[in-house]
């Protein structure tokens, strides 16, 4: 089971005021916030482009550590958390994405566009897809 709820910590940024945003299990995802809501947001922003980064790059992808005390769970995006777990199975099934791209029956151009950073893929139901191609389902959990 793939889980994408990352753990972040805020720093009070005595210079500047407001907070630093930090993640340990993705140290690339660095922002900073005045409120907590804005913190938040900014964490999500930041999580969501270290994941999309990884991808990309064809990095490791992290699972999330348990919380430390005074850290705070934070969800990556949904779109963002779909993709991550397309390219995390894929990777453990060893299948490449244009041969993804093949078994879902999909041309060149839309299997560039299925990890593709950005934009909600058209079709979230070909993740769906891809993901039960290759042995998993998505669960929306909503706390």
């Amino acid at each position: 089971m793939y889980r994408f709820v990352y753990s972040v910590s805020l720093t009070p940024d005595t210079a500047d005021g407001g907070y630093v945003v930090t993640c340990r299990d993705l140290p690339e995802a660095i922002t900073q916030g005045e409120t907590l809501k804005a913190c938040v947001e900014a964490a999500e922003g930041a999580l969501q482009a270290a994941l999309e980064g990884r991808i990309e790059d064809e990095l490791d992808i992290p699972l999330p550590s348990e919380p430390a005390p005074g850290e705070i769970a934070i969800a990556v995006p949904l779109q963002t958390a779909l993709k991550a777990a397309v390219y995390l199975a894929a990777r453990e099934a060893g299948i490449s994405q244009s041969e993804l791209a093949h078994q879902l029956g999909l041309d060149e151009k839309e299997a560039r566009h299925l990890l593709d950073p950005g934009p909600l893929t058209r079709r979230l139901t070909t993740l769906e897809r891809a993901l039960a191609l290759l042995g998993k389902h998505a669960e929306l959990r909503v706390s």
